[in-house]
């Protein structure tokens, strides 16, 4: 595009040159036809001059306007073949750039990332290994059709000092030469293969092999084979399915890894809560037994029924316990049972986007804290706590009802969702008949007490300051810190 231009300014410009030229003459052929019909009036009017003085003016000046008609129509006939110049220059320009585009390559990943569409794999294999075990395959059958000269093959037969053998050797040497070449080239795009520059490398690829097998093919008729090149693009899109496969393998460990830590952390919960229930237990037996040994031996009315109503209160305070026991017992038989959470950051992650996830923990709060650390810059605040039996089945449901929400649309173990509590609110209600409590509005203290600081911050800035002499100064206009609002989500 910038060679068309700046050979289509230079042509316009000697263009509008001619053209102010022959402006000019048929300028000139006007005024002389004019002076023309001067005489021609003068001659009409008076008829007094010599006829031999009015013939040579009237010869004068057709002669001038026999000159300019004829400068005229040759500035015309060189504006027109200059015009055709012109035109088939813009064509040819015109023709060359689509030619350059047609070649170009696209591998800047700025532009890439924002006009790629979404790959389809080719392979569907299960695991990692199963690609590999493909991808060796097929780089083996690479290695087979250059072992036996299928890879690239000569189609006439070359003498090299007039020896047919020399150019068999010659011929060989070439073949190893170019097809090195190819290798090379497909290798350094293949290990930078990624999402966004699949179809570019395919592309890169392709010229390679159609700019070797020109050049080798106009020397000595040599040709890359195309069954060659079909193997080298499967291999292309297995690299990239492969690590695509390992990639999410390593999510699936990371997934896993993350599940065996709850269990962990559930057990040692569940192995502390035993512990604690079973000395409250023997706390209050032993203080049963107490009361009942003094029961035994009280004397009067009123110490009998102050005894009564203390043993009340002991043996309910049993029954809590039994019940604390069954709920441990409960929960560590059943692995489905869990709170599923719903939790937000606006400080981080702005308004109207929520975590949506279960924790099998016996004090769920802990997954929230856990969820607050040094990657986040504020705290998450719990909007609905929801204890169940079915937890996964409830999380499901609302992961479900918002699938096509997600903020990440790629990884499903991000569990963030760009929606209103409202319609969260509806779908845990469908999904689930018992009362719970939702909180509309999130305290985010930290992300609040920083909006009013940076206000004060603000405020202070603005005014006037007194310096050491006691006059005021005016505040620096070239303070980059940035305003409140550029923390408001």
């Amino acid at each position: 595009m910038a060679l068309s231009g700046l050979f289509g300014g230079k042509i316009k410009k000697e263009l509008e040159q001619t053209r102010q030229e022959l402006d000019a003459a048929k300028l000139q052929l006007a005024e002389t036809e004019k002076e023309r019909d001067a005489y021609k009036k003068l001659i009409a009017d008076t008829g007094k001059m010599p006829i031999v003085d009015l013939s040579r003016g009237i010869a004068k000046l057709q002669a001038r306007k026999d000159t300019f008609a004829q400068e005229v129509e040759k500035l015309r006939s060189f504006y027109a073949e200059k015009k055709r110049a012109v035109e088939g220059q813009l064509h040819a320009l015109t023709l060359q750039v689509q030619q350059k585009k047609d070649q170009l390559v696209e591998l800047d990943e700025a532009i890439l990332l924002q006009s790629f569409g979404l790959y389809r794999p080719h392979y569907h294999f299960d695991t990692s290994e199963q690609y590999k075990a493909r991808l060796d395959e097929i780089r083996g059958k690479q290695r087979t059709m250059v072992k036996e000269g299928r890879a690239a093959v000569c189609f006439q037969e070359i003498t090299w000092d007039g020896s047919i053998e020399e150019g068999k050797r010659v011929v060989k040497d070439y073949i190893k030469v170019i097809l090195r070449s190819f290798n090379n080239e497909c290798d350094a795009s293949i290990v930078k293969v990624t999402f966004s520059n699949v179809e570019s490398i395919k592309k890169k690829i392709r010229m390679a092999h159609e700019t070797l097998n020109t050049l080798a093919g106009h020397t000595l008729k040599i040709q890359i084979a195309h069954e060659y090149l079909d193997l080298k693009m499967d291999e292309l899109q297995l690299a990239h399915e492969y690590q695509v496969k390992k990639q999410e393998e390593k999510e699936e460990q990371k997934r896993i890894r993350a599940e065996l830590r709850n269990q962990a952390a559930l057990a040692k919960e569940i192995e502390e809560k035993r512990r604690q229930i079973e000395k409250e237990s023997q706390h209050f037996s032993q203080a049963l037994a107490t009361i009942n040994e003094r029961l035994a031996q009280v004397q009067t009315e009123a110490e009998r029924d102050a005894l009564e109503q203390e043993k009340a209160k002991i043996e309910m305070e049993l029954e809590k316990i039994e019940k604390a026991k069954l709920d441990v017992d409960m929960r560590e038989q059943n692995t489905r049972a869990g709170h599923v959470y719903v939790i937000s950051n606006i400080g981080s992650f702005g308004k109207n986007v929520y975590k949506i996830g279960v924790t099998r923990r016996l004090e769920p709060e802990e997954r929230v804290h856990e969820l607050s650390d040094a990657s986040v810059p504020f705290d998450f605040d719990t909007h609905a706590m929801v204890f169940t039996e079915d937890a996964p089945a409830l999380e499901n449901a609302l992961h479900k009802a918002f699938d096509d929400r997600k903020m990440n649309l790629v990884n499903p173990r991000r569990e963030f969702f760009r929606v209103s509590l409202d319609e969260i609110e509806e779908v845990i209600r469908t999904n689930f008949r018992k009362p719970f409590e939702l909180t509309r509005q999130p305290e985010a203290a930290q992300y609040r007490e920083s909006l009013a600081i940076k206000r004060q911050q603000t405020e202070a800035a603005s005014k006037p300051v007194s310096n050491e002499a006691g006059t005021e100064t005016l505040p620096d206009l070239f303070d980059s810190s940035p305003s409140p609002e550029k923390l408001t989500p």
